[in-house]
């Protein structure tokens, strides 16, 4: 099972690219007695909008098989995090499940080839959230 200490590990090895920001917000949050990981995975979440918006997509697969083990193999927090601190971070950051108006412009949809199932089901789940399903973000919905 993957805890909030190890979450962040395995996305470091899928996507090195990341570890400078990674680094930094360890820096800057070392006198905490937890990291804050619902701020760093909002960063996490604008660095692969950048990426997406940038064209550089090449180990998006591998990047996203991550997000879908914090979806099936983390605890509670983790999972909870995946969904709430990352996935939605993706669609509040682009504005919802909007298409995109022109050509240099991404929109949300544009990351769901690269969701796995779990992660896809919760993706939904925070649109149907959002629509005002106050059910929809249950496990057992």
């Amino acid at each position: 099972m993957i805890t909030r200490d190890e979450m962040l590990a395995p996305m470091l090895e899928a996507d090195p690219s990341f570890e400078a920001t990674w680094q930094a917000f360890v820096a800057e949050y070392a006198d905490e007695p937890e990291l804050p990981l619902y701020i760093v995975l909002g960063e996490l979440a604008e660095h692969f909008i950048d990426r997406l918006r940038g064209g550089d997509v090449a180990d998006f697969n591998k990047v996203f098989a991550v997000v879908e083990r914090w979806h099936v193999d983390g605890d509670a927090y983790v999972g909870e995090a995946a969904t709430i601190g990352f996935l939605e971070s993706l669609q509040n950051q682009l504005g919802g499940n909007v298409a995109a108006k022109r050509v240099d412009v991404i929109s949300s949809s544009d990351f769901v080839r690269y969701l796995g199932p779990e992660s896809r089901r919760w993706w939904d789940k925070l649109y149907r959230f959002w629509d005002g399903d106050t059910t929809a973000l249950r496990f057992d919905t």
